[in-house]
């Protein structure tokens, strides 16, 4: 065990972690809100998330992005990336919802046949990226597209370099703008959102339907819409993790979501499942332990003392840290 490493850069591993615990946060808001109004885990949400990684990288492939890219420019390329990730993963949500829960979910379909179709649902959409070279070529559209398709199941990279700059140094660290972006992003993501549950008509009636779905069809309202909103909602906010994660990371492939969705399904259950804030909290405590503990025990060990977090958690508080519902959410 190695304390001194983390003493030493306390400041360090706790700023990164909890940038790196937002981009968690931000994708356990969708898991969160599915599970919320439907009581289902959507485990296809993981590859909603990679879909946006790449539309950000295609974006920049489309406008031309390379190291020369002046800082201006670059965020003016990010700021139509992050629409259209948003755009991209948002619509990839709804075709979930439409094709993968809506018949089910008519047929009254037991839960456990609803959970493997988004199973199923997960290994379409990642195995249609890793073939998308194949998928081109079939369609005679690979030499227009290769830019795009080339290498299908390699990693893929931003064709620029965003290069951080400190801003402020907190102990032996300098903070810097990417921290900083993504930490008060996922804050500003996280309060819009709770703003809207709690005082719009569309967050009035996901509310209802997620506390009883019965009495909010007798007063009116349409769950089927419900359903898609609360779909399109957690497919926009996981469009912008891809866009955090990629000015983060700048790396992505076809099974990029499997990982970081686990790490993003653990959030939302270490926070309280079925509770956006509790979806934020489990996102920021997350990164920062799983940071804590590369320090302490080694990088070998960074997921297991994620999970061994969640463990310990459900086993001495099985709602999570805040264990309040979407359904009973304060007004």
């Amino acid at each position: 065990m190695h304390f001194d490493l983390l003493f030493q850069n306390f400041f360090a591993y706790t700023i990164t972690g909890l940038a790196i615990g937002a981009i968690y946060a931000l994708v356990a808001l969708g898991y969160t809100m599915v599970y919320g109004v439907l009581q289902l885990i959507n485990f296809a949400h993981s590859e909603v998330f990679m879909f946006g990684t790449f539309a950000v990288v295609w974006v920049m492939y489309a406008f031309g992005a390379d190291p020369t890219t002046s800082t201006a420019a670059t965020i003016g390329m990010l700021l139509v990336a992050l629409i259209v990730a948003m755009a991209v993963s948002g619509s990839v949500a709804l075709a979930l919802e439409r094709f993968a829960y809506r018949p089910l979910i008519k047929r009254n379909a037991p839960k456990l046949v609803i959970l493997i179709s988004a199973i199923g649902a997960s290994f379409v959409l990642s195995e249609l990226m890793g073939l998308r070279d194949n998928i081109a070529k079939f369609l005679t559209i690979d030499d227009t597209f290769v830019r795009y398709v080339d290498k299908a199941r390699d990693n893929t990279s931003l064709p620029l370099d965003i290069n951080p700059h400190r801003v402020f140094t907190l102990g032996d660290y300098g903070v810097t703008t990417i921290d900083l972006l993504l930490i008060f992003s996922a804050l500003v993501m996280m309060l819009i959102l709770d703003q809207f549950i709690n005082r719009s008509r569309l967050g009035r009636g996901i509310r209802a339907v997620a506390q009883d779905p019965e009495s909010a069809a007798l007063m009116g309202v349409n769950a089927t819409r419900v359903i898609q909103v609360t779909f399109l909602i957690g497919g926009v906010m996981a469009g912008a993790a891809a866009t955090l994660y990629m000015i983060k990371i700048g790396t992505t492939r076809f099974n990029a979501g499997f990982l970081l969705g686990v790490k993003a399904f653990t959030a939302a259950v270490l926070g309280g499942i079925g509770n956006l804030r509790g979806a934020l909290l489990g996102g920021l405590v997350l990164g920062v332990a799983e940071n804590w503990g590369s320090a302490i025990f080694g990088t070998q060990w960074k997921d297991v003392v994620a999970f061994v977090l969640l463990i310990l958690v459900l086993l001495f508080r099985p709602t999570g840290l805040l264990g309040e519902s979407l359904g009973k959410a304060r007004a």
